[in-house]
């Protein structure tokens, strides 16, 4: 069990002892672990077949004793439910796509107004708002539960700290990408200019280019965008919204997909729709996968991976994406401001996470939404000086994440010290508890000292079976 949380904060497995109680039932389905729904198998009570049903807490069956935190679910399961969306399968949301209607839509919206697909969308996404899960607008449950847990290895262990290492290089505090999803001739022309938009503000971005079928692909075009620095990735194969609905007809499509991203010589891959059947992630030969929405109640397909940060599904790393998408905010919302963005973006800094938008080039053409677009670059840059937030271009966050999967803590006489390819630009933190909170302090120089995750197990920890006192120690 505690590998997971290892993972995800980069610690020493004998710093954080999780175990699990028992053998969890094979029925999954969903409970509480304090405010945060999670779903799997239980050990003991009955799991809910709704996450708006009366949800058992987990609290109330966790053990503090022996130096030890023991759960009552698989902590791995729960996790890769929630990542990888299997959840969504018994909310009947999944799999990729609206079937005959999606079939339908996709071969006449070529003859579509906007207006007129803004309204059958709507439609579509009738009782958005009365979805409770995941939480709009950012769902962080995934961070959330991790945290929670290193809090309460904390408390188990009597420690005063554990040290990690922390999530980004040279002591930044959070990640910010920039990437366009390139959908049809008139956005392909208009690349040239918003590489000029994005360079004026110090953004260096990702063009998802589709192969066949939306217009032409020539190496000239490919060239400008990487000619300047920018990054080239691959979106979907015709982007017609049925890659993932056949899985033979998948494996054709997939192996044209890979051809192209061999020949393009691109390290991403994002699905078109950001449609997904995670569990065929595996025949994709790209090396970062960014097509899982955070929380996916403005898409097609509902669902969510529920965390901030990047994490692997396989040998493939997954940059979800975090923000609402442009073209949901101006034509779904009706909103052109950077309001929700904002809030957003404060959501994912709270939890030092990755802000992952997708911005179309064919939808800010317009004065109005290039106007709001400026303001959004704008708002990063200042967060970049002002806030230590890293903006880099997705490649760039792929690699650091496969470097820093692979650094290790290492006791030495010299004292604590990171081991590994990209140690030079990673840094220790220690977690520690302050009034119930969990208190994250970077060692790193010219980097803000300390953070604090607003993580209240103050009233939790009261319903937590414990052989310790409720002071940590």
């Amino acid at each position: 069990m505690s590998g997971c949380v290892a993972d995800y904060f980069r610690c020493r497995e004998e710093d954080v002892p999780i175990l699990q109680k028992a053998q969890v039932a094979e029925d999954v389905g969903y409970f509480r672990f304090a405010a945060n729904v999670l779903y799997g198998g239980y050990c003991g009570p009955q799991v809910a077949k709704s996450p708006s049903d009366v949800l058992r807490d987990a609290f109330e069956d966790t053990v503090l004793e022996n130096g030890q935190v023991t759960l009552p679910f698989n902590l791995n399961q729960v996790v890769d439910c929630l990542r990888e969306e299997r959840y969504a399968v018994a909310l009947s949301e999944q799999p990729g796509g609206w079937g005959v209607m999606s079939r339908a839509y996709y071969l006449l919206r070529p003859l579509m107004s906007v207006a007129f697909r803004k309204h059958l969308q709507r439609l579509h996404l009738k009782g958005w708002k009365d979805k409770t899960f995941p939480h709009w607008p950012v769902d962080r449950t995934v961070d959330n539960v991790m945290g929670r847990l290193l809090l309460l290895s904390l408390r188990a262990s009597r420690r005063e700290s554990i040290p990690f290492i922390w999530f980004w290089p040279d002591g930044t505090r959070n990640c910010a990408v920039m990437t366009h999803d390139v959908e049809t001739a008139v956005g392909r022309d208009f690349c040239g200019k918003l590489m000029d938009i994005d360079e004026s503000y110090g953004v260096t971005s990702s063009f998802h280019v589709v192969p066949e079928e939306r217009y032409e692909v020539t190496q000239e075009f490919l060239n400008s965008i990487t000619g300047r620095g920018f990054e080239v990735g691959v979106q979907d194969l015709n982007h017609d919204g049925l890659l993932f609905q056949d899985r033979e007809q998948f494996k054709e499509r997939v192996a044209r997909i890979n051809g192209y991203g061999r020949q393009w010589k691109a390290s991403g891959f994002r699905a078109g729709v950001l449609y997904r059947k995670q569990e065929w992630f595996g025949d994709f030969e790209f090396s970062y996968d960014s097509s899982i929405p955070n929380v996916a109640h403005l898409d097609p397909q509902h669902g969510g991976c529920c965390t901030v940060m990047p994490f692997f599904i396989g040998n493939l790393v997954e940059l979800p994406v975090t923000a609402t998408q442009d073209y949901s905010l101006f034509h779904i919302l009706g909103d052109y401001s950077l309001n929700l963005w904002k809030w957003q973006m404060e959501l994912i800094m709270e939890k030092h996470g990755l802000m992952n938008f997708i911005i179309h080039p064919d939808y800010i053409i317009g004065p109005r939404e290039q106007a709001v677009y400026r303001d959004l670059l704008g708002y990063i840059a200042q967060l970049r000086e002002q806030k230590g937030t890293w903006v880099a271009a997705p490649v760039e966050v792929n690699r650091w994440w496969r470097q820093r999967a692979q650094l290790q803590l290492v006791e030495t006489p010299d004292g604590l010290q990171i081991r590994g390819s990209g140690s030079e630009r990673a840094s220790i933190a220690y977690a520690s508890e302050r009034d119930g909170e969990l208190v994250l302090t970077l060692n790193s120089p010219g980097a803000a000292r300390e953070h604090t995750q607003r993580i209240d197990v103050g009233d939790g920890m009261r319903s937590v079976r414990s052989a310790l006192s409720a002071s940590p120690n």
